[in-house]
């Protein structure tokens, strides 16, 4: 599932179906983010509850907002920054979400924390701290939680969002680039211990794509010359439906559609 393993493409001509993930619960962490709120719309579009968890109550609902005007299922909001969260912090969250939907059926990892490049000498030590926390430790700490309540449902799905590989192992991209090579091990170590059972964990590569962490990263760059998130989200859909099974294992790659 590392960019070393085996990789995978969307199906040709797959599209989300509108009733494809309906009656499911889908926490979407980082739901205010580029491809957070695209992954979030195009879930309830396909018929999910959405818990949309971010760091800021205002950006979280207009995400909301959007999506009760769409006149889909009303999403829940639970505001989190995982920069600070505990572990008791995730206990709770998987408490509530089992208190109020009774189940879980999917996690989306679509937060990141990027600062910006920096050559090593000059990163602040609690940056360097923060990027591996908020981008490894608080996927892993949240998906564990999580897990029991995720282990009741009939298939379930973790998706985590990775970085080109070979792009976050040059120079300067400090703590996001160690946390995004981190993170695809964690996705493969998980997977390889849930392949029997009923969670499914992926990973998937996105193309590049118009968002704020892309114009940080590449401010030479024309970015509004990128495809918008919405093209990502439609492979975060086939990944927490059945069809996603077909991936299970694999690293979907966008780079290339």
């Amino acid at each position: 599932m590392s960019h070393t393993g085996e990789s995978t493409t969307l199906p040709p001509g797959w599209a989300p179906q509108p009733e494809s993930l309906r009656g499911r619960v889908i926490l979407v962490v980082g739901a205010a983010g580029g491809l957070g709120r695209a992954s979030a719309l195009a879930a309830a579009r396909a018929g999910a509850s959405v818990v949309l968890l971010g760091r800021k109550v205002r950006p979280l609902e207009k995400v909301y907002d959007e999506i009760v005007a769409l006149g889909l299922a009303t999403p829940a909001l639970y505001p989190l920054d995982l920069s600070g969260a505990t572990p008791q912090d995730y206990a709770e969250l998987a408490g509530t979400l089992e208190r109020e939907f009774g189940r879980l059926d999917g996690i989306v990892h679509a937060a990141a924390h990027f600062q910006g490049l920096s050559p090593a000498s000059e990163i602040a030590p609690e940056e360097f701290v923060r990027a591996l926390h908020v981008n490894v430790t608080a996927p892993f700490l949240l998906t564990q939680a999580c897990l029991p309540l995720l282990g009741a449902a009939a298939q379930a799905s973790v998706v985590f969002v990775l970085d080109d590989p070979a792009r976050v192992s040059k120079a300067y991209w400090g703590g996001y680039g160690v946390a995004k090579h981190a993170l695809a091990g964690l996705a493969s170590i998980l997977h390889q211990e849930t392949e029997n059972g009923s969670v499914r964990v992926h990973a998937l590569l996105p193309a590049p794509m118009r968002t704020t962490l892309r114009r940080t990263a590449y401010f030479g760059e024309n970015t509004l010359a990128l495809p918008v998130p919405e093209a990502s989200a439609d492979a975060v859909v086939y990944l927490l439906g059945a069809d996603g099974a077909a991936a299970r294992g694999k690293l979907l790659d966008l780079r290339g559609a």
